[in-house]
């Protein structure tokens, strides 16, 4: 792990030598950098033992497994779920969500892992857990009257220090317009752009069925209201950190997903049935056959399933903390 450590930090030392990089630059090498970077790394990041840095719904097997399937195949039109491909983005290795099941409704699975390239067409369901967050992001920070945008350099040591940007990068001035003109000094902005470029590319491919996001996120609103220090954080071994130049490659690097323009991107392409839902709202009501029969099934007596499924749905647990972000298209 020091190996992995110390490669990524010579990466970014050798990136930042000539001029300052966004700090996008510096998530993508300490997340994705070949066979270093965090999520490169031949590595057991997700679970729920303390070796393990952090886990998801994913992680809760075959119940969470079983409510998704039961929700995706009752989403689409009567009679297509034995005809579509359930593709999932982004699966840990050696793990998928239909593996956790002895039977689905689908006609087929596919996974696609991190680094391959996603192509997708015919009639699909297309399934991401926790996928966008785990993608590159802008981090701003509104000062004297101007939105600037925070990068990292070096010291006069060699160290990898915070510094502001001489001028916006491209991506974040193409999107200058969505920023307000008045707010408070020093708020803090994490701008999850990638979430967006990820998703056009998805909408632009010939598929046709249900599109399924799983994370979290906020409103453009609550993003600009109530989070003046941003959303970005780390994760290692269960604890979460503020420091983003820690331990680079060896901690995971996120901020909540902006789900507003990703609402508008699907309902511009045409989606229908577009809805943003807590996980609870979407698991009980989209979800309700299977959330049934594990409860009935268990009745009067204790039931791991039952307990797994008031994990994924309480509101103190996953239910509000995680969304869905779903939409069908059928034509």
């Amino acid at each position: 792990m020091k190996k992995a450590q110390t490669t990524v930090e010579d990466i970014l030392r050798t990136r930042c030598q000539s001029a300052p990089i966004s700090y996008r630059d510096y998530i993508e090498i300490a997340l994705y950098s070949e066979d270093y970077g965090y999520y490169t790394q031949l590595a057991q990041r997700v679970g729920r033992s303390p070796q393990h840095d952090f886990y998801t719904a994913e992680s809760l097997g075959r119940v969470f497994a079983t409510l998704v399937s039961t929700a995706a195949a009752d989403l689409l039109p009567a009679g297509t779920a034995a005809e579509s491909t359930f593709v999932e983005i982004a699966a840990e290795p050696g793990c998928s969500l239909l593996s956790q099941l002895a039977q689905h409704p689908f006609r087929a699975e596919r996974v696609i892992r991190q680094g391959e390239a996603i192509q997708i067409e015919g009639q699909a369901v297309i399934f991401a857990n926790e996928w966008l967050d785990a993608l590159p992001f802008h981090r701003l920070i509104f000062r004297n009257g101007a939105w600037r945008e925070r990068g990292v350099g070096l010291d006069s040591d060699g160290t990898l220090v915070e510094v502001l940007l001489d001028q916006l990068t491209p991506a974040v001035a193409a999107v200058a317009q969505r920023l307000p003109t008045h707010i408070e000094d020093g708020y803090e902005l994490d701008l999850p752009l990638e979430a967006e470029s990820a998703l056009a590319a998805l909408l632009a491919q010939d598929w046709k069925g249900l599109l399924l996001f799983f994370d979290y996120g906020r409103t453009w609103t609550a993003l600009l209201q109530d989070h003046p220090s941003g959303t970005a954080r780390t994760y290692k071994q269960h604890a979460q950190g503020n420091d983003l130049l820690e331990t680079p490659g060896a901690c995971n690097i996120t901020c909540d997903i902006n789900w507003t323009p990703l609402v508008a991107q699907m309902k511009a392409a045409g989606l229908q049935s577009v809805a943003l839902e807590s996980q609870e709202s979407f698991l009980v009501k989209r979800a309700q056959r299977a959330a049934e029969a594990i409860v009935s099934g268990s009745a009067g007596s204790f039931s791991h399933d039952r307990q797994t499924l008031m994990e994924l749905i309480h509101p103190a647990n996953m239910g509000q903390r995680f969304q869905v972000l779903w939409g069908l298209r059928v034509d």
